[in-house]
């Protein structure tokens, strides 16, 4: 394939027909509803294998300064950064049996982080841990989730296992009423919903898949107790078994290869090909990532988010294959940003993201042995459709003689489960074991989506005010009507590949808001005014995506096929500006959301 300057218009005009072609292929007409959630028949599925609820603790009847909802990296740093701010009762309630979040949950064989572990693992500087790979396997990371909570002294007061019902605001006492699954029925002066956007596991609607008579699991519910082994290999169990996997996004890229080393046969079953790009994963030393000095951690970090924002930087400290990639954002954002659109995108991204995905596809020539299997795994889409995966034997898998890929893309997906097996084409697959590596649902947990109850001053639902007034808010974090209510999340703020910095900065912020509060005896409430300014600074300038996703292969950055909302959803010039802002902000206007309490405080 020519280089990306010598790219013609008619080699960049097929690569178009080409991706439309393998689009159309895999566009569904049941969109996300080809996916349902662990709940009802499948509620098993969701089930805490690494600890069973027990019932014998009594229900919390008392009142805490700041209720966190979830014990993942957000609500962890959430506790962190409040302890830091001098605030004493800090509760985070947590569905899992422990801090960690998503990488509580996730302990599949072969799970490592895609991001560099010197900046995706958080208060690095704080805690002085220097992590022992480039990208480090998930209890490395569910180790320093851990080791964070207890620095800060979050177990205290944590009720693990428990799910948060509801949260009511009390105009008279001025303060949450938080309840549980659990029975719990506690007050709290103060919020922080820190649930993610990707904790509720998903499974494919298959028809028949209730009537499979083999074993079946989620990855995020690994059962080590079947197939043996650790996260690190060795799933014994699985020697003389017919192990299927459903789902090769970045999960079962990981996956994969650990199954392929240790099952009697394995069957991938694949509806669209990842781009998977070199890891290169290797030990680290302090020496290696310069963590002698003072605030080594967050100049990285710092670096890492600057680059892959789109923003200059002299040095590149991580030099991995996201930083070696931000150009394409570079070229990418400007073409969004134009009235046309469209007009100008030949010109500034396709031809860089042909030359990116021409080497990707490349690499599965060179590595896959099989020309027939080599051609199905090649990723024939844009960079940007679809979350880039990272790994050195993800591919050399299929070059065993006990690994079958199973290319679903012209059936629309597997057409139905058996109680022996899978059905593709009019081919039973049987097999002993089926595995689901089908991620999670997008935007369905916490106070965002509704499922949460949320009454705010006068009893006002949040979702009532959601779906009169549209999302608004300040920045993300609250909103006019629920008083110390601090959200966390991407929804009217900024993301980065690197969430965990996001997270941090975001609980920077939260606690900053709770300090300044309670110094004050204040709360926390933004104007409508200041509601309809940071929608309409959302709005100004705010790329047009939808166009883009609209083209892309389906998955869940487009809805499965549906593009996404044109509309100001995020702050429009990225997750470096945002925290530049934020911090200006709180130097210069915070006064601005305290209002005065109706009542002292207790």
């Amino acid at each position: 394939m020519a280089h990306a300057q010598e790219l013609s218009p008619e080699e960049i005009a097929g690569l178009r027909a080409r991706y439309r072609a393998e689009r159309e292929r895999r566009v569904r007409p049941d969109g996300t509803r080809q996916y349902h959630g662990a709940d009802a028949e499948f509620g098993y599925y969701a089930a805490d294998p690494y600890a069973p609820r027990t019932t014998g603790r009594e229900p919390v009847r008392d009142r805490v300064d700041v209720a966190v909802v979830g014990g993942g990296f957000g609500g962890i740093l959430a506790g962190a950064r409040l302890r830091e701010r001098g605030i004493e009762r800090v509760r985070v309630v947590e569905k899992g049996g422990d801090f960690g979040g998503t990488w509580y949950w996730n302990r599949y064989p072969g799970i490592h982080c895609d991001i560099e572990s010197h900046v995706y693992l958080p208060l690095l500087d704080e805690t002085g841990y220097v992590p022992e790979w480039k990208y480090a396997p998930g209890e490395e990371i569910r180790r320093h989730a851990v080791r964070i909570a207890e620095k800060f002294d979050l177990r205290a007061d944590a009720l693990f296992s428990t799910a948060v019902t509801s949260l009511t605001w009390d105009d008279t006492g001025e303060t949450w009423i938080v309840t549980t699954d659990r029975g719990d029925r506690f007050r709290a002066t103060h919020v922080v919903t820190a649930t993610g956007t990707l904790t509720e596991l998903k499974l494919p609607g298959i028809p028949g898949i209730e009537t499979f008579r083999g074993h079946t699991f989620h990855t995020s519910r690994w059962d080590y107790g079947y197939t043996g082994g650790t996260p690190d290999g060795g799933l014994t169990g699985l020697a003389d078994k017919r192990v299927g996997v459903v789902g090769t996004g970045a999960t079962g890229v990981q996956v994969v290869p650990k199954l392929a080393e240790d099952a009697g046969h394995l069957y991938v079953f694949q509806r669209t090909p990842s781009s998977v790009d070199v890891r290169a994963n290797r030990r680290t030393s302090a020496q290696d990532v310069g963590a002698d000095r003072t605030g080594w951690a967050r100049e990285r970090r710092d670096n890492f988010l600057r680059i892959v924002s789109g923003e200059s930087a002299e040095d590149d400290l991580v030099a991995d294959r996201w930083t070696s990639s931000a150009g394409l954002l570079e070229k990418l954002l400007p073409s969004f940003r134009r009235p046309a659109g469209r007009a100008g995108f030949e010109a500034a991204y396709e031809v860089a993201d042909a030359a990116k995905m021409n080497e990707i596809r490349a690499r599965v020539e060179r590595v896959v042995t099989d020309p027939t299997t080599a051609e199905r795994l090649k990723p024939w889409y844009r960079y940007a459709c679809k979350r880039p995966t990272f790994s050195d034997t993800y591919l050399q898998a299929f070059n065993r003689d006990n690994v079958t890929l199973v290319d679903t893309a012209d059936t629309h997906g597997i057409e139905r489960v058996t109680e022996r097996g899978v059905v593709v084409g009019g081919t039973e697959y049987a097999l002993d074991c089926l595995v689901f590596a089908t991620g999670f649902s997008v935007g369905v947990s916490g106070v965002h989506s509704g499922r949460l109850p949320v009454h705010g001053r006068d009893g006002v639902p949040l979702s009532r005010a959601r779906a009169e007034r549209g999302p608004r808010s300040l920045h993300g974090f609250t909103s006019n009507g629920f008083p110390n209510l601090i959200q966390l999340g991407a929804s009217q703020s900024a993301a980065s590949v690197n969430f965990t910095h996001v997270l941090d900065e975001h609980a920077v912020h939260a606690a900053a808001l709770v300090a300044a509060a309670e110094a004050a005896g204040a709360l926390v409430e933004p104007s409508p005014d200041a509601e309809d300014a940071w929608v309409a600074a959302l709005g100004e300038g705010a790329p047009d995506h939808a166009w883009f996703h609209a083209e892309c292969t389906p998955g869940y950055y487009n809805g499965e096929g549906r593009g996404r909302p044109n509309g100001p959803t995020a702050y429009p010039h990225g997750a470096f500006a945002f925290h530049n802002l934020l911090r200006r902000w709180r130097e210069e206007s915070m006064d601005e959301v305290l209002r005065p309490r109706a009542t002292a405080r207790a």
